[in-house]
């Protein structure tokens, strides 16, 4: 493949600006730029999920696929009409979500985002999975036109907050045993 960033710095984004993947500049704060950078926290918060022992060959399998895909959405995000998310990506993600919800007891009630380590982190993660979600459907929004913004995206965001959520209540039982379930109103001691 060669040496593609043999010089990391290059001062063009000195004034404010950016070069998406097509050469085209635009501003560091541009919508687009907004949706692929909130893709790549969500692929590093994964990468500190995964740096937690205690996930099980199931779910690490599955997040580094995620981040296979993440990136790959990255990179369709950058270049306006470029598309490699398929529906095949998010139909992977329901198998998996699937297969880890059916141990799971039915929730009747809201969960908060805790338990331990592995779980708080799947569940920051499935924040800023949500955030992402927003920021691509404020692009698709924005430019009004399905062939500058592939639709896929969206819905594979959408069902990987799903799944990390599901994820992190797998983890919570596993790490805890427990979810802590939402009390309406302050607790009074």
């Amino acid at each position: 493949m060669g040496n593609r960033l043999s010089k990391i710095y290059t001062k063009t984004g000195d004034q404010g600006t950016t070069g998406l993947g097509n050469g085209e500049r635009v501003a560091k704060d541009a919508t687009r730029v907004e949706a692929y950078g909130t893709v790549d926290e969500l692929n590093a918060s994964i990468g500190l999920l995964l740096s937690c022992d205690n996930l099980g060959s199931t779910i690490r399998n599955c997040l580094i696929e995620v981040q296979h895909d993440l990136f790959d959405l990255g990179g369709e995000l950058c270049i306006p009409g470029f598309e490699l998310v398929k529906s095949e990506f998010t139909e992977a993600l329901e198998n998996t979500l699937d297969e880890l919800n059916a141990d799971l007891p039915p929730l009747k009630d809201f969960i908060l985002p805790s338990g331990g380590e592995a779980s708080a982190r799947c569940h920051l993660a499935r924040t800023i999975c949500r955030r992402a979600e927003r920021r691509v459907w404020t692009l698709i929004q924005e430019t009004q036109d399905e062939k500058l913004v592939n639709l896929e995206g969206a819905k594979y965001l959408n069902r990987l907050s799903d799944l990390l959520f599901v994820m992190a209540r797998v983890l919570a039982r596993k790490e805890n045993g427990s979810e802590v379930i939402w009390k309406r109103g302050k607790l009074k001691s």
